[in-house]
């Protein structure tokens, strides 16, 4: 039985471990890939266009059809991409009450987003987080555009690129009501009009957008609009004392549900085009959006769920280290006199999962639980609800870990029990130890008999445990990912309880609550493995120095309950001990 706790305790310990180096290993940033030259066709300014394949004039590839597609097939010619440094545009700027949005009148795409309701930390309360911006560092930013899907130099001279200068009537904006229209026009020679039109809510931070074509000609336009998420790596390579969570692109499908792919899927894949295989993601379906997730924050494109989209992912060799995942709609055929146009909607805030579900099917998996989602979602909920009441998401920890120790109770108890019941049997296993330390055959025998005749458990303590610590670890996770936790004030000098303890209070308690819970228990017999189990509680306080100060309270508390549990139950154990003797 020893040697069992002293495994349950240590497999505790290594899953904690584990748990914290295979976060690093999914979710921390990836070593920077430094970029190598492609080979394949050039432009006329001697630049390697992306990996031969087909793009469009701002560089955009265009994956080949799938195999048994029902979608309007659109194979255009290879076209020239050429690296544009002049700047043309003029930034419009645009605020709300809880969004301030840049977007350049060049290509239209916004290059800048601060959310004004979530400071960078609780030292700047006056600085809003930026979520987009432009920075070589950071570069994370929205475009969107048509492309044309036929080998014809004149419809590609009426369609709008990347460095096409659109107009618009002013060049700021503010939110005054409900909602705000921003609205950017070019309209071509022959009498063709691209309208970008940007819509703005009070209090959101979704903005929905629309591509429309408007025909005055006498030509007939056909092409597709486009949207996509550009983003760097992170610059970063992590620490114990950051515990970087997964930031790259996503994607949603009704056949693979919520799905990753990551810098490197990207690079490998356009390793795998030069033989002639798809990229990273080359599919077309409804129902399905695309983003690029980050800790607490996401940016995501959702198009109408009944639109079929091709979906994409890049990284173009002229860009340096940015990539792409993107959507391209169905080809569009509007004749003279028509219009037509195409819509989606561009999330860009906090992972708040009320709304991210509301939005999209699937769009709440942008909050990453991990493997255990099945779990973290109701302890998230819970967790929610109790805040509700409260209004203190520390206490709202404190009494979600009252009732995790409640619904466990039971099991608690019959782990408690076999544990009290193991320490009344210490002296006389120590007996048995002694009497037979040369052999141990005989000395397991013998302690098997005292098992059976006691009518003791040896397992007993054990499989409560292994119950219990999958819910730690789906708590971990709605801890660490929790956008609500960010800069949540609980008591004290705890004013965001997604960081450290700046004093490391919380982990010093823990410890010493671990180091108190071990004296409940009965000391190995072993003095090897009696010290390892007395260094326990050093290793984990060094571990949870540098975890999210919600997590080390969960735990305390945890602990707190437990010791109280467990004295308790081992007092009644021994008093009806000491009542069967007299």
């Amino acid at each position: 039985m020893e040697q069992q706790r002293l495994f349950l305790i240590l497999l505790l310990g290594m899953i904690t471990v584990m748990m914290y180096f295979e976060w690093q290993k999914d979710y921390g940033p990836k070593p920077v890939t430094t970029v190598s030259t492609q080979t394949g066709q050039t432009d006329s300014a001697g630049l390697p266009t992306p990996n031969a394949q087909t793009v469009d004039d701002s560089g955009m590839p265009v994956p080949q059809a799938v195999p048994g597609s029902n979608q309007v097939s659109t194979s255009p010619q290879q076209q020239n991409v050429k690296a544009t440094t002049e700047r043309k545009g003029k930034i419009i700027k645009i605020e709300t009450d809880v969004l301030r949005v840049h977007i350049d009148t060049q290509g239209g795409g916004i290059k800048l987003v601060d959310l004004l309701k979530y400071p960078v930390s609780v030292e700047e309360k006056d600085t809003p987080f930026r979520l987009m911006d432009i920075s070589t560092q950071r570069n994370f930013n929205a475009q969107h555009g048509f492309h044309i899907s036929k080998n014809d130099p004149k419809l590609r001279a009426m369609t709008p690129t990347s460095n096409t200068v659109f107009t618009t009537a002013q060049s700021e904006y503010s939110l005054d009501g409900d909602e705000l229209l921003v609205d950017l026009n070019w309209t071509n020679k022959v009498g063709i009009t691209f309208t970008t039109q940007f819509k703005f809510s009070k209090a959101s931070y979704t903005i929905d957008i629309s591509h429309q074509i408007k025909n005055a000609s006498q030509k007939t336009w056909t092409g597709h609009s486009y949207v996509r998420l550009e983003r760097v790596p992170p610059d970063s390579d992590g620490g114990l004392s950051m515990l970087p969570t997964y930031t790259g692109p996503v994607f949603y499908s009704p056949e693979k549900k919520y799905d990753k792919v990551d810098f490197d899927d990207i690079d490998d894949s356009l390793e795998k085009n030069q033989k002639g295989t798809l990229d990273a993601i080359n599919m077309e379906f409804s129902g399905g959006w695309i983003a690029v997730i980050e800790h607490y924050f996401v940016g995501a494109f959702v198009p109408p769920k009944e639109d079929i989209y091709r979906y994409f992912t890049h990284k173009p060799s002229r860009l340096g280290n940015r990539y792409w995942i993107g959507m391209m709609s169905t080809a569009k055929t509007v004749n003279p006199g028509e219009t037509k146009a195409t819509r989606q909607q561009l999330y860009v805030g906090p992972k708040i999962q009320k709304d991210l579900e509301a939005m999209a099917p699937g769009l709440e998996l942008s909050v990453d639980y991990g493997w255990l989602t099945f779990l973290s979602k109701p302890l998230f909920w819970l967790l929610d609800f109790i805040h509700s009441f409260v209004g203190n998401w520390g206490w709202a920890i404190i009494l979600l870990t009252l009732t995790i120790k409640l619904v466990f109770y039971k099991l608690s108890e019959t782990s408690y029990k076999s544990m009290a019941r193991m320490k009344k049997l210490a002296p006389r296993m120590k007996q048995i130890s002694d009497r037979y330390a040369d052999d141990r055959q005989r000395k397991g025998q013998a302690i098997m008999e005292l098992y059976k005749k006691e009518k003791v458990n040896p397992m007993g303590g054990c499989l409560p445990i292994l119950i219990q610590i999958p819910v730690f670890i789906a708590l971990y996770y709605v801890l660490l990912e929790s956008v609500e936790l960010r800069q949540a004030e609980w008591i004290f000098w705890f004013n965001d309880l997604s960081i450290k303890d700046p004093y490391f209070v919380l982990p010093i308690l823990m410890g010493a609550s671990m180091f108190f819970q071990q004296k409940l228990n009965p000391p190995p017999p072993d003095p090897m493995q009696a010290k390892m189990m007395m260094m326990l509680p050093f290793v984990f306080t060094v571990l949870f120095l540098f975890f999210p100060s919600g997590l080390v309270l969960y735990w305390v508390v945890n602990n707190i309950l437990s010791i109280a549990q467990q004295w308790y139950i081992t007092r009644i154990v021994m008093d009806e001990g000491n009542k069967a003797k007299t």
